[in-house]
């Protein structure tokens, strides 16, 4: 049983659209965060998808750059939202001036 390109990059379709509607509706900082990374990894699943379509490496290399952006996203992302949510536990995505000084 196989299972074609379409099926993939329907997947993918839907995932970076939940990640985008969650990261427009929602004002927790983490929640937005992780739909981010939803969209990321949509992104990456549409690569690889491609990249086995044309017996293609560029793909799949693309994908390392995007989980290694990924990554660094992750340290720097953690770290501010960390930062915002030891001023302020109830922190959202609206509080954002409170790192200004």
């Amino acid at each position: 049983m196989t299972v074609s390109a379409g099926w993939y990059l329907t997947l993918s379709a839907v995932l970076f659209t939940i990640g985008a509607v969650g990261l427009l509706v929602r004002r927790n900082v983490l929640v937005m965060f992780m739909c981010v990374e939803l969209m990321l990894n949509a992104a990456n699943l549409a690569f690889v998808t491609f990249a086995r379509q044309l017996d293609d490496i560029g793909g799949q290399s693309a994908v390392f750059f995007v989980l290694v952006v990924a990554a660094a996203e992750v340290v720097v992302g953690l770290g501010i939202i960390v930062a915002i949510f030891r001023r302020r536990a109830g922190a959202t995505a609206d509080d954002l001036n409170l790192l200004k000084g």
